[in-house]
């Protein structure tokens, strides 16, 4: 007898969870196991074409479903490839590529809830029949192999695998049927109506033929004598083989005629999501290069979507024969959220994933797929606009790294599907319609970056720049100053950040007023910056405040958004890259006559003010102080002065 194996410990958590959870749609299983089966027969199909072998009989290849409702099983049988022993127990083993540490939690959260489709957050596919069976057997013979193996577990204390017999290769998933219970009838995936009514919603694409004996009524054909009344029709009922798919793929049909659940149903099938596709995308392509697409966005971000496990690229097909999964060339990396498939007659079927690096072919079809993804987003920017913003939510840093990503090669391609939100539409806006609301004269594209828009509206420079006028972006992702640093420029106007720098807002009136209160302030704005050493570049009266006593500007070149992301990369920014400070003063304040009156009794007491200025400024800034003991300190210092 073979020695039960244990299954791994986190996916033992994970199956348990998916079976004990509550389940919107128990009925996928049989979707995922006859995904699966037709899997199997693809890697068959294209290793007899690649590897021209005389023996398999591409005609007849199937997918067979049986029932027997004395025992409660179901049986679902391919001619595929099938699995040897070390592949049984890789694949059925370990719930692969399904246990990330952060998912597993989420999915504990969700327990709580009412309605949660574990299942499609997986992709777990041969898993999901657990949900409707006590056992599992699975028998499998790979192709070329003389030996046969059964692997068989009942999803709670491990599994076996051992020896057995089986004349063809394939592989044969045998479920025994869980009881009934007051919330569950089991006994409806062994009646015939509901397995053809699954195989029609879920599986009527699959290109090989789905068959299992059904019930047939058929008319008994009765001879009526001569002057005899016409008799009763009777019917008897008999068994006979009937395949239950059309085995017309989808991308083959007409646009016209498919609905937009049998799309919705073919991406959740195909792509192993539980959410419908947001976008789909069907189009045709005649010419050098002739193919079929059918491209899917999703609906939400995929879990594992800014990890390794993440793989791109769209499914490859040659007349109908499926030559590979995730062929990355077809998409580029900007788009690398787009799932979905191509089919071209134009390819050849032996073709190797080093081939196609290299394929011209496989090229040109790259670049129509690439334009063609571009101008559907740009036609639901224009008519879908909250779904273009939902899209955004959900994939706009992508196409943000994609404009800075390979020095910025892709640039003009991406600019105009960007969004920053507006200081004045108090919304997310498109670069061309910022530039549509500038003011009259304005030379800038005004922007600012924060953690998040609130935070950002209130900073002290927002203020001056605002009661000009004048609209910003505010810009709360990472990656955003970058992207204007790649972009350099739009439409002719360039990007200024408006903590960055003279902004040259002032009229010519309050440009000599602000140098008369400098030049007369010369001597204790040095006295501030000899107080304040390295840390600041200089201490000067400012331009861009309008209420508020101080803040710190960076001098042209790093930002303080960019130091920001530097210091929380995972090594910490080890060379201690900067912006250089620059600590300015409202000169309308009345912290500024209170420094004046200071300065004029004692010249030295102004250097406690001077880090007192700064540190605000750093907090203003979203920087950590020095010293928060001294800070405090010296607050409550101040704080006692003003009361005596």
């Amino acid at each position: 007898m073979a020695r039960k194996k244990q299954f791994k410990a986190e996916s033992k958590r994970l199956l348990d969870l998916m079976i004990n959870s509550i389940y919107t749609h128990k009925e996928i299983f049989l979707r995922e196991l006859i995904s699966n089966a037709s899997d199997a027969i693809d890697k068959l199909y294209y290793k007899s074409l690649s590897e021209n072998l005389s023996d398999v009989e591409r005609d007849k290849f199937h997918i067979y479903l049986e029932v027997n409702k004395e025992a409660r099983t179901l049986t679902i049988r391919d001619n595929g490839l099938g699995m040897d022993k070390e592949e049984l127990e890789e694949n059925l083993g370990t719930i692969a590529k399904s246990g990330s540490l952060a998912f597993k939690q989420e999915l504990e959260e969700e327990e709580k809830q009412d309605d949660v489709d574990i299942i499609g957050q997986f992709g777990v596919g041969f898993y999901s029949a657990f949900m409707v069976a006590q056992k599992v057997d699975v028998i499998s013979k790979k192709y070329g192999s003389e030996e046969a193996y059964i692997w068989s577990s009942n999803a709670v204390d491990g599994y076996t695998i051992e020896p057995c017999e089986k004349d063809s290769c394939g592989t044969e998933i045998t479920l025994y049927l869980k009881e009934n219970s007051d919330d569950e009838n089991y006994d409806e995936y062994m009646q015939q109506y509901e397995i053809e009514r699954l195989i029609k919603k879920y599986s009527d694409y699959i290109r090989y033929p789905i068959q299992m004996m059904v019930e047939e009524q058929r008319r008994v054909e009765e001879e009526t004598k001569e002057g005899e009344e016409e008799k009763e029709p009777k019917y008897e009922t008999v068994m006979e083989e009937k395949t239950l798919n059309s085995m017309i793929p989808l991308w083959k049909r007409e646009k016209a005629k498919i609905t937009e659940e049998e799309y919705n149903d073919f991406y959740k099938s195909k792509f192993n999501d539980y959410t419908d596709p947001q976008k789909v995308i069907h189009f045709s392509v005649e010419g050098a290069v002739s193919f079929t697409s059918l491209l899917f966005i999703p609906g939400k971000t995929p879990m594992n979507y800014y990890s390794q496990d993440y793989k791109k690229g769209l499914q490859l097909y040659s007349r109908g024969v499926f030559i590979m999964d995730n062929a990355e060339e077809l998409l580029p990396e900007h788009f690398r959220f787009v799932k979905g498939l191509v089919d071209s007659q134009d390819l050849s079927l032996n073709i190797s994933r080093e081939m196609l690096q290299h394929d011209r072919q496989l090229k040109v079809i790259a670049n129509r797929i690439e334009k063609k993804i571009k101008s559907e987003l740009l036609l639901m920017l224009k008519n879908e606009r909250e779904e273009y913003e939902k899209f955004w939510q959900n994939f706009g840093v992508q196409i943000k790294f994609g404009v800075y990503n390979d020095f910025g090669a892709h640039k003009e391609l991406l600019q105009d599907l960007l969004l920053f939100y507006s200081s004045k539409e108090k919304k997310l806006i498109t670069l061309d319609e910022y530039i549509n609301h500038m003011e009259e004269g304005q030379k800038d594209i005004y922007f600012v970056s924060g953690d998040k828009v609130e935070k950002i509206d209130q900073l002290p420079i927002v203020k001056k720049v605002k009661e000009k006028g004048y609209e910003i972006l505010y810009l709360t992702d990472n990656v955003d100053e970058f992207v204007l640093q790649s972009l350099m420029n739009y439409k002719e106007k360039n990007f200024k950040n408006i903590s960055q720098g003279d902004l040259d807002l002032d009229s010519e009136e309050e440009k000599k007023e602000l140098e008369k209160k400098a030049e007369e302030s010369k001597d204790m704005l040095d006295g501030l910056k000899e107080a304040l050493g390295e840390k600041v570049k200089e201490v000067k009266l400012s331009t861009r405040l309008v209420d508020d006593p101080v803040c710190l500007s960076a001098d042209e070149g790093m930002s303080f958004e960019m130091e920001k992301v530097l210091s929380a990369m995972p090594d910490g920014n080890p060379y201690g890259m900067k912006a250089t400070r620059i600590l300015e003063i409202n000169p309308s304040h009345p912290i500024f006559t209170a420094l004046q009156n200071v300065y004029a009794q004692d010249k030295d007491a102004v250097k406690d003010y001077a880090q007192l200025l700064y540190d605000q400024a750093l907090l203003i800034e979203g920087f950590p102080i020095d010293d928060p003991a001294e800070f405090s300190r010296k607050i409550c210092e101040f704080m006692v002065k003003a009361a005596n």
